[in-house]
Order: structure tokens, then C-alpha cells, then sequence
């Protein structure tokens, strides 16, 4: 079987390759990518990266269709997060791009497609239980992510009316953390000046108990394997994929060995809001009311009909990740790379904290 991944130098992108190449029923694997990994990231795949082949290619502009001919299954993970400020660059790359990506996997006749959706494509829902695939997926207006997401869901639905015998699944992720994604997630979202010792037990007192803040994290190794698993087995829709506990308040402030402090939310948007207005910060007022927004997911598709179980907890994705903000991990691809940010985070100052990619 051969794969062809776009994305695949990020942090789903590193760990779905290395599960595929782990496979032995999977034989070649080819990597797309903006930028080619360094030397240490075939090193990083073990005895499997001996399968895997890299090409440089943009979903914007680049012909796709010569690299996924003769493929068995395309795998999408290419996404732009940034620049915030600039939406119309992210839905070039990401709703347009994935246009692109599906036109090329029809055209070069390819059997099976697999997208990284997320929970950010779903519709408002609730908080105090679990809703399964079939919620809607119209996303959050006020955030660029989300409509993008929702977007590409309907794209999907019109390439699976067009192309009835191509087998799609679609994987709806919770938060992806790992301690190797430390240095890209600082970046795409906290920014340059966020002190990475700070995320140590102890060192925050509080953290703040904000009204629907309930989220469903998963660590990456546990994603890479559900899109192996999709690859792999004649599945066909969409899977939720999380681990548990519900990471809320409480759970948080364990982790950091603080305390909980209730603050009503528009106050913190409204930081959060003059924050990204003043270039302090990349993440969007937007990402902030989405994350209060989504819905808890139901997971139990995934388990009875994908076969998959995640073999960490959501407590330990996150300490994993705390771990890496302090040691400020990463990985030898351009994205995951601690330092893309330059010298002393330069880079990240010189591009304008969410203006430009």
C-alpha cells in the first residue's frame, strides 16, 4: 500500500507518518510538505523510514495530481493557522488548498481519501454530555478556524456525491498536544512572550474557572495511530477521536498546582481581544469563544467500528506538553522546530505576532 501524506512535517503530520511507516502492510510512503524535514527526522521514523519519501509541495499552487497518481490512499493534513490577521491568506491555503487536494486525489484516480477534520467544525453544543458524529457541523462563525473547517466539511460532502466509489473518512480530533508540539503551539498561539519555564507546577497560582470551559484533549501519537487505522481498514465517515478526563478548571489547576478563580468570560476575552488588536499575542478573540463553544464529542464510533483506543490520558498530553513549553522541544521539521522563531524569538517580532505566516 502506498500513502501519500500532505502535512506531513507538523504535529499530526510527524506521528501519522511514523505510524504508517511502523505498519507492514503499508510499503511507501510519500511526505508533502512546504519545506523538507532535516536529516534527524528520518532518523526519528526508526526502522520504518526507510518507506518514506519527501517531496516539497504547496496545496496552493503545486501540481499534486503526478505525486498522488498511483497512490492507494491521500491522507490530508495540511493547515495554516496564522497569520490571524490576514484570513483571506489562511483560507487560500486551507479551504481553496483542500479544494485543490481533493480535485488532484480524483483525478489522479486514487481509492481512499483521509481528512483531518476537528472538533472546531462542529456547531455550539453542549457541555454536560457527549454528542456523537452525527451533530452539525457548521462550525463557529467568529473564528476563522472554524468556518474554514466547516467549510471543507461541505467540500467533502459534495466530493463524496460526485465520487461514490472513493472511500472518505473524516477524523474530528479533540487538542492535540505532545511535548514535541510545545515550540509550534507557543508560537502559533501563545506567542513570543510567554516565558516557557513559567508552565511549571507551582509557578501559576490560579487558573480561571471560566463559564463552558470543558475541553476534550488527545495526545499525537494517539492521532497519528487513528489515521493509520483509517488508512488501513475498509472504514468509511466520520470518527471523534479524544481521550479522557474532560480537561475543565479543576483538572487544569491539578496539573499546575494551582487554585481556581471564577472570572466571567468576557473579561478575559476582552484581554485577550486588545492583546491580539495590539500584535501581542497570535491567537484570535475568535479561537478564544470557539474553544467555549464546542461540544464534548462521544469517542465510542471510534472505538467499536476504527478500533482505536488512546494509550495516554488527556492529564498526561497536556503534562507532556507543560513539560516541552520548559525545555522547549520540538522536532527537526520546519514547523515543529524550536528555532523557527529565531534568535532570542526575533523572527516572531519581525513578522508581526499573528500578521504574517
Amino acid at each position: 500500500m502506498r500513502v501519500v501524506v500532505t502535512g506531513a512535517t507538523g504535529n499530526i503530520g510527524t506521528n501519522t507518518v511514523r505510524a504508517l511507516a511502523a505498519d507492514p502492510g503499508v510499503t511507501a510512503i510519500t511526505g508533502l510538505a512546504r519545506r523538507a524535514p532535516g536529516p534527524d527526522a528520518d532518523a526519528d521514523l526508526g526502522e520504518g523510514g526507510g518507506k518514506v519519501e519527501w517531496a516539497e509541495a504547496d496545496v496552493t499552487d503545486t501540481d499534486l495530481v503526478p505525486l498522488m497518481r498511483g497512490a492507494d490512499v491521500v491522507v490530508h493534513l495540511a493547515w495554516l493557522f496564522q497569520p490571524t490577521h490576514r484570513p483571506a491568506v489562511t483560507w487560500d491555503a486551507n479551504a481553496v488548498g483542500s479544494a485543490r487536494v481533493f480535485d488532484a486525489a480524483a483525478r489522479a484516480g486514487v481509492p481512499a481519501l483521509v481528512y483531518s477534520s476537528s472538533v472546531g467544525a462542529y456547531s455550539p453544543g453542549p457541555k454536560d454530555r457527549p454528542v456523537d458524529e452525527s451533530w452539525p457541523t457548521h462550525g463557529w462563525p467568529g473564528a476563522a478556524y472554524s468556518r474554514e473547517k466547516a467549510y471543507v466539511e461541505r467540500l467533502l460532502d459534495a466530493f463524496e456525491a460526485a465520487h461514490p466509489d472513493c472511500r472518505v473518512v473524516r477524523i474530528r480530533p479533540g487538542f492535540i498536544f505532545e511535548r514535541q508540539s510545545a515550540a509550534e503551539q507557543r508560537r502559533l498561539f501563545a506567542g513570543p512572550l510567554l516565558p516557557g519555564r513559567l508552565a511549571r507546577p507551582g509557578l501559576i497560582p490560579a487558573v480561571p474557572d471560566l463559564p463552558g470551559l470543558r475541553l476534550q484533549a488527545l495526545h499525537s501519537t494517539d492521532a497519528g495511530e487513528a489515521f493509520r487505522l483509517a488508512v488501513t481498514r475498509e472504514v468509511r465517515g466520520a470518527f471523534n477521536i479524544a481521550a479522557d478526563p474532560v480537561l475543565d478548571a479543576a483538572e487544569l489547576a491539578g496539573i499546575l498546582g494551582a487554585r481556581t478563580v471564577r472570572v466571567p468570560a468576557r473579561g478575559v476575552r476582552a484581554a485577550l481581544a486588545a492583546a491580539w488588536a495590539l500584535h501581542l499575542v497570535p491567537a484570535s478573540p475568535g479561537l478564544f469563544d470557539l474553544a467555549l463553544q464546542v461540544p464534548l464529542m462521544d469517542t465510542s464510533r471510534a472505538r467499536d467500528e476504527l478500533g482505536w483506543t488512546p494509550r495516554r490520558t488527556a492529564r498526561e498530553a497536556i503534562e507532556e506538553f507543560l513539560e516541552g513549553l520548559r525545555t522547549g522541544a520540538g522536532r527537526d521539521t520546519p514547523p515543529l522546530s524550536p528555532g523557527a522563531g529565531g534568535p532570542g524569538r526575533a523572527r516572531e517580532f519581525a513578522t508581526g505576532i499573528g500578521r504574517k505566516p
